[in-house]
């Protein structure tokens, strides 16, 4: 065969050209070692597989995840579980189940922010699943159960009071508006105390008005709360002090005739007749006027 046929059947490589190859090829050859060094052969990188996701079925993995919540009692990797059902099976019922066992297991581990989280997407993916109610009660009592003490910033238990109230709205017959309802009167006394805390500092600076308008507060919206007793008592105290004794005799008097075995009542009875009055209820006073309101 002559030179000129083997040409047209095979590329022709210039001697430059076979050095640059003869180099790479080296240089290839010289990595295969050193890639070696730890890590595996440059051939197994090219050639291993990737292991890192391996499917498997949505029960066995929402079973593993109720047995690390349940015997192990790690709800971080229970929640971790549950999430997976979700990423690996997204529309099945199995995954609406792992994202409502998500949000309570997020609960239970004091993850607050990831269970509002679970709840949310749950309430809106399935509102009219019959899980829903518990749902919203689970973002309720997160928020519920962040209520700082009353010395801080309220703002937290005004949140944990809507959330509440919203489960009582949504599903008013359910077993879980019944306990947002006695949580909405535990939070509500939390801002009662508030209130009360604040006006004890105003009567201790000699600032009678600021302190009347908390005590105020605690009668007009928190009536129902432990707290309105001792409020009616610093009203008596506070309106003796700046000289409306009207109003004095008036909160002793409604404290008396709504709480008559209170101790507030007693302290409020002594000071009235200290001043050489008796408790007497003015008609047309505010405090009485809000009693009648209620109906207490």
């Amino acid at each position: 065969m002559s030179a000129q046929r083997m040409t047209r059947g095979y590329l022709l490589v210039s001697p430059i050209g076979t050095r640059r190859l003869l180099q790479a090829a080296t240089l290839l050859l010289l990595a295969v070692p050193l890639a070696g060094c730890g890590t595996g052969s440059l051939w197994d990188k090219f050639t291993q597989k990737d292991d890192t996701f391996v499917e498997e079925p949505a029960d066995k993995i929402y079973n593993e995840g109720l047995y690390l919540m349940n015997e192990k009692k790690d709800m971080k990797a229970a929640t971790k579980k549950f999430e997976e059902v979700d990423r690996q099976h997204p529309y099945s019922d199995w995954a609406r189940k792992s994202l409502l066992m998500s949000a309570y297991a997020s609960y239970q581990g004091g993850d607050y922010d990831g269970c509002i989280g679970a709840a949310t997407r749950y309430v809106t993916l399935h509102p009219g699943s019959p899980d829903a109610a518990y749902a919203q009660y689970l973002i309720a009592a997160s928020h519920y159960d962040q209520i700082p003490d009353i010395s801080r910033d309220q703002a937290r238990t005004e949140k944990a009071i809507a959330s509440l109230e919203e489960v009582v709205r949504k599903y008013p017959t359910s077993e879980y508006a019944t306990s947002a309802k006695a949580k909405i009167e535990g939070a509500r006394d939390q801002l009662a105390g508030k209130e009360m805390n604040v006006g004890r500092y105003y009567m201790q600076k000699r600032d009678y008005t600021a302190a009347i308008n908390r005590y105020k507060t605690v009668v007009t919206q928190y009536q129902t709360t432990r707290h309105v007793e001792e409020a009616l008592y610093r009203l008596t105290e506070a309106y003796m002090s700046i000289g409306i004794v009207g109003e004095a005799q008036t909160a002793a008097a409604v404290l008396g005739h709504n709480f008559p075995d209170s101790r507030w009542y007693k302290d409020a009875y002594n000071l009235v007749k200290s001043g050489g009055l008796e408790p007497s209820e003015n008609q047309g006073s505010w405090i009485s006027r809000t009693f009648k309101k209620i109906g207490l």
